[in-house]
């Protein structure tokens, strides 16, 4: 996706009849937004990559340090703040048990340690995302390559997307985050107070050829590939293991896949 000066001024004028105006204000990012709104450069192997996606094995985080090792990986090379307040806090991969993961999935018979399981969720990087859809001013778009991903510079704190993800997978900066990173990664940006963040699919490591943070430290446990390569890890799972997605009836298409009846993948 790309945006140009004309494209950016006349979504904002959206901006300021919805009397967001002076959000660019209070954020100080005003005058930076018009010269952040220039052309989107796509990664060096877009043309390769058409369909990025994800499977969660449930079968390999088996304690709670499986998790918290693949959380771990993310916040620190990202920058994520590490709140004092349960309000505050920046989510981009975290888990949740199995009411609130598949809250659309009724089942009766479904087994008692499964709806005990504590299940990895972040952004799914929908086919057809909502957020985007919402965003008036570009900040939040989707890449040739299926990631939806940010221009923090463009973000004017609307929260627009927050109530369009059906997911949860957005954070809204209501303090400066950077006095909480504990470990500061100088090789990639902090955010600001008054700006949303999520999972931005590792963008920064793809286009070196490798994987994202998390699914290199899950030993297994996320397997990320191009579905539309049927030569793939993921396209081999998801057309011949059972799979399930999480709130399909809003019609986003996740391109997260969850394998819950056990592996033998590799």
């Amino acid at each position: 996706m790309s945006i140009n000066r004309r494209q950016f001024l006349k979504r904002a004028g959206v901006v300021t009849a919805l009397g967001l105006g002076s959000s660019f204000a209070t954020i100080g990012i005003g005058d930076r937004l018009a010269s952040a709104a220039s052309e989107y450069e796509e990664a060096p192997n877009a043309d390769k990559i058409k369909h990025w996606a994800m499977v969660v094995d449930m079968s390999k985080f088996k304690t709670e340090e499986d998790i918290n090792r693949v959380i771990q990986s993310c916040d620190k090379i990202h920058n994520i703040p590490q709140m004092d307040s349960s309000k505050d806090e920046i989510k981009w991969i975290w888990y949740d048990d199995y009411e609130h993961t598949f809250a659309d999935s009724e089942n009766e018979y479904l087994d008692e340690t499964m709806k005990k399981m504590p299940f990895i969720v972040m952004c799914n990087h929908c086919e057809n995302p909502a957020c985007v859809r919402a965003c008036p001013t570009g900040a939040t778009f989707k890449r040739e390559d299926g990631i939806v991903t940010m221009d923090f510079h463009r973000c004017i704190g609307c929260r627009f997307c927050m109530g369009a993800c059906p997911f949860g997978a957005r954070s809204f900066n209501f303090r400066d985050p950077r006095p909480f990173i504990k470990d500061f990664n100088p090789n990639f940006p902090t955010r600001t107070q008054g700006v949303v963040e999520k999972c931005l699919g590792c963008y920064e490591r793809l286009e070196k050829g490798e994987q994202p943070a998390c699914a290199e430290a899950s030993n297994g446990g996320l397997i990320f590939g191009d579905l539309s390569d049927q030569n793939s890890e993921v396209y081999k799972i998801v057309s011949t293991k059972f799979t399930i997605r999480r709130k399909t009836q809003f019609g986003t298409q996740p391109n997260v896949y969850y394998l819950v009846g056990g592996g033998d993948h590799a």
